[in-house]
C-alpha cells in the first residue's frame, strides 16, 4: 500500500439546486428539488433547505412533495449543469491532468506531482475549492488523503463546503471510529444486513473475517475487507472503455399489452440507434431492461455474431427478447434497450479500466420513476 500518494476527492454541494440557487436569488433558502413535477417524476438534487424536512435525491417527487409542503420544485437544467461543470474540470486541470470524474459534479484528483509544485495536498485542495467559489459563486466539499477511499469519505465528512485530511498515522483510528453508513458503496441495504452481523463502525467491521464478507457480500466483501483496513491501491483513472450505449423510458401509465409494448420498445429503439450513431459504439449484445408495475426488475440478453448497428438487426432481437417477458399479470413501468460487449480491433489492445466496476453493484436511478 503505497500512503505517499496525494488523492484529493472534490464534491460539490447540492450541485443543481446549489445552480438554480445562484441563477434565481429568489430561491435562496428555500426548500428546494431538482426534478419533473410528474406522478412518477424523481429528485434529481435537494438544497439543505429541503433536505432538512426529509427530501432527498432519488425520493418520489410525490413523496417529497408531503413531506415539505413548500417544496419548489425547479425543472432540471443539464446543458447549465454541463457547463459549469466543464469550468469546475478546467479549475481541476490547472492543478494535475490525472482526474477521474465519476458524475458532473464530483471527481477524484491525484496531485503527488501537482503542476504547481504544492508539497502538501490540503493546500490544492483549499485553492481548488477558493477557486470554484470565486469563479462559479458555488462551493464544493474536498476529502484529502492517501487513497480513494478515505478522499471520498474526507469529502462527505464536513459537508457543506468542508475539508477533511486523514493522514496515513491516524486512517486507521478513523476508520475504526467510523460509522458502517459512512464507508463508500455501503447503502441502506447493506447497512442493514450489516447491522443484523453485528457491524456497526469500521472496528467491527475490520473484526470480520474476510470468508464471513464474501460469503455475505460476494465480490464487494474483499473491497470492504480491505476498506476496514485502510487497503486501496486504485489508482486515479482519466480514460475507460465504453462498456455499452443504451436508453429506457419509463411511463405515466403501465403497460399492459403486446401491441402498446412493442410500439413503446420501437421508439426506444429508434432512441438506441441515434446514440449508437452518435457514440460511434460497435458491440455484439443486446439486452432488454424491464421493469414491472412493484418495481421488480429483469434483463434479457442475446448476442449476435454481427455488430449492432441497424434497425434490421436489432428490431427481431429485441421482438425476441421481448417474448421471454411474461408481462399479462405484470404490467409494465419501464423499458429499455442496450447494446454492450464491445467490439475490439485485435490489432489495437484496448485500455482497459474493469477495476471501476469490478466491485461496485448495479445502480440505475430513474429520473422518471
Amino acid at each position: 500500500m503505497d500512503t505517499s500518494r496525494k488523492i484529493i476527492h472534490i464534491d460539490m454541494d447540492q450541485f443543481y439546486a446549489a445552480v438554480e440557487q445562484r441563477d434565481n436569488p429568489e430561491l435562496r433558502g428555500l426548500p428546494v428539488a431538482v426534478g419533473h413535477d410528474a406522478e412518477r417524476g424523481v429528485v434529481a438534487t435537494a438544497s439543505y433547505e429541503a433536505r432538512k424536512f426529509g427530501v432527498h435525491s432519488a425520493q418520489s417527487i410525490q413523496v417529497a412533495k408531503r413531506l415539505c409542503r413548500e417544496l419548489v420544485i425547479v425543472p432540471p437544467r443539464f446543458s447549465v449543469y454541463k457547463e459549469v461543470s466543464h469550468q469546475i474540470r478546467d479549475i481541476m486541470s490547472d492543478y494535475t491532468d490525472v482526474i477521474e470524474p465519476l458524475s458532473l459534479d464530483e471527481a477524484f484528483l491525484d496531485v503527488t506531482h501537482n503542476k504547481k509544485d504544492i508539497e502538501l495536498a490540503v493546500d490544492v485542495a483549499k485553492e481548488i475549492k477558493s477557486r470554484i467559489l470565486e469563479e462559479t459563486g458555488l462551493t464544493a466539499s474536498a476529502g484529502v488523503s492517501y487513497c480513494k477511499f478515505l478522499a471520498k469519505v474526507g469529502s462527505d465528512y464536513r459537508k457543506p463546503n468542508g475539508l477533511c485530511t486523514i493522514h496515513p498515522d491516524r486512517a486507521l483510528d478513523f476508520i475504526a471510529r467510523l460509522p458502517i453508513e459512512r464507508f463508500w458503496l455501503v447503502g441502506k441495504k447493506t447497512a442493514e444486513k450489516m447491522h443484523h452481523m453485528g457491524i456497526h463502525n469500521g472496528a467491527q467491521l475490520r473484526d470480520y473475517s474476510l470468508q464471513g464478507l464474501t460469503a455475505a457480500f460476494g465480490k464487494a466483501g474483499q473491497l470492504f475487507y480491505d476498506f476496514a483496513r485502510g487497503i486501496d491501491n486504485r489508482p486515479v483513472v482519466t480514460e475507460w472503455v465504453r462498456k455499452s450505449v443504451g436508453c429506457e423510458r419509463t411511463y405515466e401509465h403501465d403497460l399492459s399489452t403486446s401491441a402498446a409494448i412493442t410500439i413503446e420498445l420501437y421508439h426506444i429503439l429508434q432512441e438506441l440507434l441515434k446514440r449508437l450513431e452518435r457514440t460511434q459504439f460497435q458491440g455484439t449484445t443486446l439486452t432488454l431492461k424491464v421493469k414491472f408495475h412493484d418495481f421488480t426488475q429483469i434483463t434479457r440478453s442475446i448476442t449476435s455474431t454481427e455488430i449492432l448497428t441497424t434497425k434490421e438487426q436489432i428490431l427481431p432481437l429485441s421482438k425476441q427478447l421481448l417474448q421471454k417477458v411474461t408481462f399479462d399479470q405484470h404490467p409494465i413501468r419501464l423499458l429499455g434497450l442496450s447494446v454492450g460487449n464491445p467490439h475490439q480491433d485485435e490489432e489495437e489492445p484496448p485500455h482497459r479500466a474493469e477495476w471501476i466496476n469490478q466491485y461496485l453493484p448495479f445502480k440505475d436511478v430513474d429520473w422518471e420513476l
